[in-house]
């Protein structure tokens, strides 16, 4: 018996609840997709670098799947509470004919484990099909050869998919079970005629939230947005913590004002069903300030980890075409301190150049068809804080994180030049009292940039040099995934001749160079002398660090595919969790509000302004959550751009024109289906 009363009850869920259980095949579809990328036997054509960035992304993907399984959990939880709430009537009638609370909760324990089984089965079917064309994907975008490609089920993905839903089902059980044992007989025939509780009503209180709740968060924006470079991982945690509690007063606050306010504009509050709409939004409002806030939060972050993922994502592959122009850059230490804890062999190498070093390592002069070498010099007079001059103090104590004795590194500008000839580069000349610096790192740019526009003069020995540029030019010796140059001192080739010995000294060797190659797998083979080196000949050269355009691209171009899937993976699921929490509210709403509706059509509301009054209450409902997280997201982008500065993010229009396309489709989705969903359950008769 209870058994059949827990089919039907399911059977009428699916029909009022579709949203609720489309939610949970999509949340287990995209739990397996993602933990199952590792399963698939394309991935066998993948390189060994490919293949470890495929592991080291699958590993970061299941750090994740936690918070995931956390957040699905909470939308399970919320969701079957609404569920419980909207049939404290049918559990009374079925007290009332004798059922025990026992058999209510076996009623519900049969519903949720259909509920389950039917939301795994056809989330699990659809993620394997899924996981078929991510796999694909994952393959194409490491260069892999697909053309073993065969249908595969992960095993192991499934078996994590079943074992944290089925512990979230068991939550849910312990939650249905509690539930029911505190209801009490009246208050369940009574709970059609009690309205959710109103969380404040008096508007002067409120006003004075909402400027509380303001200031709060203005003062957050502040701190992330504006002095960033002051914010440490405590105060990190803090702000977000303020972030949170402005966010709840925002709402909370609302509730109590937002009718007050609209009331005075009287030309918009009485036209057309206005007055129903604005009232039934202030009571929505009002019963859903935790859940909306919940909501803004996750499309926050949902907005954040789009446009940062996608916009660094972009830079990565953009820095990469720029800054990889030849095959191969070595940088030696020629120059080892006495007082360093070199070995003896360390030191018997120590003035072996670059070239001379690659040979030890079977490394023959004819694998490169063309190469330039050069030297580096330094000398301890000339510091990073030096070269801010008058302005060092200002910038230590504005960025007290920046060590500002770090020796600079000094190139003759006739060598410099070889190197931009051969990268195809901008190439530079100076008169014999000038010199330039050389910063593609915006951050640090900008503060050298302080120094050189004031004309800060530099003294190397007898030299005294100005700036022959107002500011930090592009250029850069060493290849690298992203614009990493911190700053280069090109000066005239005589002061180098002239000083060096005395307050200069040769402190490295740089080499670069192009293989004597034309195809991939002939330059693999070239580069595959360097990768057999054993670890311990390695080591007899100190500071010796070789960059290829290989391991370069091959390494980046796997940290952005991390960066893409992770993004997407959590992106997706706050934004479905997000949406779903907002439309079963909203979903709950309409069907407590069915007789107002009824009593609108009875006063002379004809059908079609019903639908528009409904539809404008939803369009605000999903607005209001979505405009505050695009606030917190113009602050919160800036600090994020801030963090990730070393990807040096260009122009985000691209990421923020996807991110809106996504929201569009998937959150305007759920806005769309919960209208409809609603106007079917208003019109039943």
């Amino acid at each position: 018996m209870l058994f059949k009363l827990s089919v039907k009850n399911m059977k009428k869920s699916m029909k009022d609840y579709a949203i609720y259980f489309l939610t949970l095949i999509l949340g287990v579809a995209i739990f397996y997709v993602f933990n199952a990328l590792d399963g698939q036997k394309a991935m066998l054509g993948l390189s060994q670098s490919g293949y470890q960035m495929v592991n080291l992304m699958v590993q970061m993907i299941s750090l994740v799947s936690g918070l995931v399984a956390f957040i699905l959990g909470f939308l399970i939880v919320y969701a079957n509470n609404f569920l419980i709430k909207r049939r404290k009537k049918e559990f009374g009638v079925y007290m009332m004919l004798g059922m025990g609370k026992g058999g209510i909760s076996g009623i519900l324990f049969g519903e949720t484990i259909l509920i389950g089984i039917l939301s795994l089965g056809v989330g699990l079917l659809l993620g394997v099909f899924a996981s078929q064309f991510m796999s694909i994907l994952v393959a194409k975008l490491f260069e892999a050869d697909v053309t073993a490609y065969t249908f595969t089920v992960s095993v192991a993905a499934v078996k994590k998919t079943i074992l944290n839903f089925c512990i979230m089902y068991v939550i849910v059980l312990v939650f249905n079970a509690f539930s029911i044992s505190r209801y009490k007989l009246i208050d369940l025939f009574q709970a059609s005629q009690k309205g959710e509780k109103q969380t404040m009503k008096n508007t002067g209180l409120a006003v004075v939230v909402f400027l509380l709740a303001a200031g709060i968060l203005g003062y957050a924006y502040y701190q992330v947005a504006y002095r960033s470079e002051t914010v440490t991982q405590e105060r990190a945690a803090l702000l977000i913590a303020m972030g949170c509690v402005g966010t709840f007063l925002v709402f909370w606050s609302l509730s109590g004002f937002l009718l007050k306010l609209l009331q005075r504009f009287k030309g918009v509050y009485h036209r057309n069903l206005n007055t129903f709409v604005l009232r039934q939004l202030s009571s929505n409002i009002n019963t859903a300030v935790f859940s909306m806030t919940v909501i803004c939060l996750l499309l926050f972050a949902t907005i954040c980890a789009f446009c940062s993922g996608m916009s660094m994502n972009n830079s990565l592959r953009t820095a990469l075409r720029e800054m990889t122009p030849v095959d191969i850059c070595v940088q030696k230490l020629m120059s080892l301190p006495a007082e360093g804890d070199f070995s003896e062999a360390q030191r018997q190498n120590g003035e072996k150049t670059v070239l001379e070093a690659l040979a030890d390592f079977g490394f023959a002069e004819e694998n490169l068809r063309e190469y330039v070498e050069i030297s580096i010099y330094r000398t301890k007079d000339l510091t990073f804080g030096t070269m801010l001059g008058a302005y060092e103090e200002q910038l230590r104590a504005q960025f007290p994180f920046v060590n500002m004795n770090t020796t600079e590194d000094i190139v003759g500008v006739s060598e410099y030049n070889k190197v931009a000839a051969l990268y195809g580069t901008k190439t530079y000349t100076l008169a014999e009292d000038e010199y330039l610096i050389l910063c593609d790192f915006s951050n640090m740019a900008n503060m050298r940039n302080l120094a050189l526009s004031g004309g800060e003069q530099i003294t190397i020995g007898a030299h005294t040099l100005k700036p022959r540029f107002a500011e930090c030019q592009e250029g850069y010796l060493a290849m690298s995934a992203s614009h990493i140059n911190a700053g280069i001192v090109i000066v005239p080739d005589a002061v180098i001749e002239a000083e060096l010995g005395g307050t200069l000294s040769l402190a490295e060797h740089f080499l670069a160079g192009n293989y004597a190659a034309e195809t991939k797998e002939e330059k693999q083979m070239i580069e595959n002398i360097l990768l057999d080196v054993p670890k311990e000949t390695a080591k007899e050269y100190a500071g010796f660090d070789a960059m290829t355009r290989i391991s370069i691209y091959e390494s980046a171009t796997g940290l952005a595919v991390i960066i893409t899937f992770v993004v997407l993976y959590l992106g997706i699921i706050f934004l479905i969790s997000g949406a779903a929490l907002l439309a079963l509210k909203a979903l709950s709403e309409s069907t407590d509000s069915k007789a107002r509706y009824e009593i609108l059509q009875k006063v002379g509301a004809d059908e079609k302004m019903i639908h528009r009054a409904l539809l404008l209450q939803l369009l605000i409902f999903f607005l209001l959550p979505l405009l505050v997280a695009m606030i917190h997201s113009i602050f919160g982008m800036r600090f994020i751009r801030f963090m990730l500065s070393i990807f040096n993010q260009g122009d985000m229009l691209a990421s923020v024109g996807v991110t809106a396309a996504i929201l569009l489709v998937i959150y305007g989705g759920y806005f769309l289906a919960t209208y409809y969903g609603s106007r079917r359950i208003i019109e039943e008769k």
